[in-house]
């Protein structure tokens, strides 16, 4: 957009003073400051070219926008394309654009229109505006910003203290004892990726800038830049806390530290991995304050919370969770142990690493680089007379087996695998050399899930189920018995997540979906003669198995979840519904 011309062509800038207002330009004076200087406002400017153009101009105060809104827009679209987003009002994305002839940035803003389901509006702001709302983006409340500043006087060449500019590790490891303005960058890091409830911090550089990103409800957002420079002593810093070797940069390394936040007492899990422009650096964030769940807030109802109440009351067996990583297993372990009768009962676990404290459990965290392994720790714990053994993970036959032995010594043991489906992990036992005649009497069941995002209270827009989606619901259970499917509540209507001013998006925080499948006296033939997962699904869905995306049909029906996560779960079940029908 030239505006000089355009104020021209409207007759508010003579000749001369577009010539003048352009030779400012050209020097790096600011449009603001140039067009006061020849008696026109900015807001007056933007307004002559909104009117130009057909599009509201907004000038915009302090702060420049609501932070709840920038989730929709990714840092890095709004920097490539010039606009961001102002608020959310009435249900449309209000979005400031600096250049109405940007084609490109058009379409970048239908795009993500269609991707999150919610209308736009435009208005036209100013560079200086768009700058401002960059700045809100990036700095976290300015903090980050004022470290950056601190930290550049403190390595800048000739400073009153000496320092020298980071070049190499061993000036920044030197340096870094003191160095408060790469403390507070990273202690502001940690404090908003707490405060906003994010579960993981990633930390990734490039040849120019230093990308700071939180998942947040299982996806990643870009929350931070960082100038490339200060990479090294952030990653140092980090190091330190995690008592990491700072002179080892060519290969991976875990640790883990913790901290207190507004007396909240949170662990965090560190991982560097190294890449071509440096380490990067993934932290868990593990809040020991939430740590207690109960199996009802992991998303458990119905059939499903009164099986996994029937299995734990077993005295020996093993029951698996099956899923991928990141799918919750974990949780769903503490879960069940938290229901257990820990008085009475020794319980004891095998973790890697130990996530939460449960009082009444003896934790053990396995080191594998020091011979300590599952399996060597399975052995031993079955010399401590356990009770209830939690092993985190079964990763090969050798832990296998002794799961197995346990089981079959008279001890419940509780684990987790990785398979994308309970019926998967059945024939994955019996890969990893588990022989059946062994797996039928001693598993109990296998617990599949997933994680998907939860409605906001009163931000759920219904929507009625008619036409092809019943034919489509119908398909979906077409195979499951008559006697389960009178179960089923009716298919009245779904919910599409929409915006309210306490969530962006409408959904806040995530529950799980899951599908039990309980060994029985078919099953047990099916694995003695013919233990492939297709077998192993038809026998379960016989009995009743209702799968992960199935569960969140139902979560769906009942207004807990948005119908869009059901396409999250096995493909694209219901392609043509969105948000918009």
């Amino acid at each position: 957009m030239n505006l000089p011309k355009l104020l021209a062509d409207k007759g508010i800038l003579s000749p001369d003073d577009r010539k003048a207002v352009e030779a400012d330009l050209a020097k790096g004076g600011s449009i603001a400051g140039a067009l006061s200087a020849h008696g026109v406002s900015m807001k007056d400017a933007l307004a002559v070219a909104g009117e130009a153009y057909g599009i509201p101009a907004r000038t915009l105060g302090d702060p420049p926008a609501d932070e709840k809104a920038f989730p929709y827009v990714p840092l890095d679209s709004a920097e490539h394309y010039g606009f961001a987003p102002l608020g959310v009002v009435d249900g449309a994305l209000e979005i400031g654009l600096v250049d109405p002839d940007n084609l490109e940035a058009l379409d970048a803003l239908q795009f993500i229109s269609t991707r999150i389901g919610m209308p736009y509006k435009i208005f036209l702001i100013s560079k200086a505006d768009f700058e401002r709302v960059l700045e809100a983006y990036q700095n976290l409340s300015g903090e980050v910003s004022t470290a950056l500043t601190e930290y550049e006087k403190s390595v800048a060449p000739g400073a009153a203290d000496g320092a020298k500019p980071a070049s190499g590790a061993a000036p920044v490891e030197s340096a870094l004892k003191e160095d408060a303005p790469v403390t507070k960058i990273v202690s502001t890091l940690l404090r908003y990726a707490v405060d906003g409830g994010a579960s993981d911090i990633h930390i990734e550089p490039s040849t120019t800038k230093t990308r700071v990103r939180f998942r947040t409800d299982g996806d990643l957002h870009t929350s931070l830049t960082l100038p490339a420079k200060v990479h090294d002593a952030v990653v140092a810093r980090i190091k330190i806390l995690s008592q990491l070797r700072l002179d080892e940069k060519r290969k991976p390394q875990d640790g883990r530290f913790s901290a207190t936040f507004n007396a909240r007492h949170i662990d965090f899990r560190v991982s560097t991995f190294p890449t071509e422009f440096g380490e990067k650096v993934v932290m868990r964030i593990l809040d020991q304050s939430s740590a207690m769940v109960t199996l009802k807030t992991l998303g458990l109802d119905g059939a499903n919370y009164a099986a996994i109440g029937d299995l734990i009351k077993n005295p020996y067996g093993i029951i698996l969770i099956a899923g991928p990583t990141g799918s919750g297993k974990s949780t769903t372990l503490y879960a069940m142990l938290s229901e257990l009768d820990r008085e009475t009962q020794n319980v004891v676990s095998l973790e890697d690493p130990v996530e939460y404290q449960i009082p009444g459990v003896s934790q053990s965290q396995v080191r594998p680089e020091i011979g300590y392994t599952f399996a060597n720790g399975l052995r031993s714990i079955l010399r401590q007379d356990p009770d209830v053994i939690m092993v985190g993970e079964i990763r090969d036959k050798e832990t296998a087996a002794l799961a197995v032995q346990a089981s079959l010594t008279g001890h419940l043991v509780f684990s987790t695998i990785h398979t994308n489906s309970a019926a998967g992990a059945i024939p994955r036992l019996v890969d990893m050399g588990v022989d059946p005649f062994l797996i039928a009497p001693t598993l109990l069941a296998v617990v599949g899930q997933r994680l998907v995002r939860k409605l906001c209270d009163g931000a759920g827009k219904p929507f009625p189920i008619d036409g092809g989606l019943k034919v489509l619901l119908d398909k979906e259970f077409a195979d499951l018995p008559e006697v389960y499917r009178k179960k089923l509540p009716p298919f009245t209507s779904f919910y599409h997540a929409t915006p309210t001013p306490e969530c962006a998006d409408g959904t806040h925080g995530r529950t799980g979906v899951f599908e039990i499948l309980r060994m029985s006296k078919k099953l047990e033939d099916v694995l003695l003669k013919d233990p492939v997962e297709e077998r192993v699904y038809a026998v379960a869905r016989e009995e009743g198995l209702l799968t992960m995306r199935e569960d969140a049909i139902l979560k769906a029906l009942a207004g807990a979840i948005p119908f869009e996560e059901v396409n999250t779960l096995g493909g694209e079940l219901f392609p043509e519904v969105t948000a918009a029908d």
